[in-house]
């Protein structure tokens, strides 16, 4: 049996780089994707992708900056109603605008990166959990970044949230160790991404690697064999084979 057959998983950022090549992944271990994001032309994309390789995913178009706490309810009604079930939560959304000095930074995009990076994942994942609790095996996943990096100078809201989710998992999976919902981080390598980008040059970053390399980590958290990860930020090697990245 594949390693989420039957099982309904939720991604952020599900058009972007690890959100992309994750859904593409979980598709092909047998689970059911709800694709959030709020890019669709990119998102019926990764539909149309997911949609030949495993059971068909359901499209959900949302944009974590303006969602209110009432619309991440309305989210978990509809995956009830229309699937019935929810076992994973995969946080791979993320708000970066670049590196520049807290000094300089405008309010707002401050404020932003703080919200989408994680109030919002929290407040999604605060709605999804009644729905969760009814597994016998749900994962919620927070992809993060590393905090010793981005902790430094000129990395400003992002830098924090990314610190403060570190934080999340820990006090989440400290009120839930005794429930039937995993809470866990995954702090993958260096990759080619479109965020990655706004801080460095793409020719001269030989460390990044392609998202596909990770995809497979994202699988193993979100299945029963993510339980050794419980309440843990997991840093894994990166797979030599990746699946092919979806734009």
């Amino acid at each position: 049996m594949s390693p989420l057959e039957g099982r309904v998983v939720l991604i952020t950022g599900a058009h972007g780089g690890l959100g992309a090549a994750a859904a593409q992944a979980c598709a092909r271990a047998g689970a059911t994707v709800v694709l959030l994001g709020r890019k669709v032309p990119k998102l019926n994309r990764v539909y149309d992708a997911l949609a030949q390789v495993g059971p068909e995913p359901l499209l959900y178009p949302l944009d974590l900056e303006g969602a209110s706490a009432d619309d991440y309810a309305e989210l978990a009604q509809r995956i009830e109603a229309e699937l019935g079930r929810l076992d994973g939560v995969l946080h791979c959304a993320a708000d970066f605008a670049g590196l520049t000095p807290l000094a300089q930074t405008d309010p707002a995009v401050f404020a932003r990166a703080l919200h989408v990076n994680l109030t919002a994942p929290w407040w999604l994942t605060q709605a999804c959990l009644p729905l969760l609790a009814r597994s016998d095996d749900a994962a919620v996943v927070f992809v993060v970044d590393d905090a010793e990096r981005v902790g430094n100078a000129y990395w400003g809201g992002y830098g924090l949230a990314q610190q403060g989710l570190e934080g999340l998992v820990r006090m989440l999976h400290a009120e839930l160790s005794n429930s039937t919902v995993r809470v866990a981080g995954l702090r993958p390598g260096p990759m080619r991404t479109a965020l990655r980008a706004k801080a460095y040059v793409e020719e001269n970053d030989r460390a990044a690697l392609d998202p596909t390399a990770y995809a497979a980590s994202c699988v193993t958290l979100l299945s029963p064999a993510g339980a050794t990860r419980r309440g843990q930020v997991w840093a894994p090697a990166p797979a030599a084979v990746g699946l092919t990245q979806l734009q």
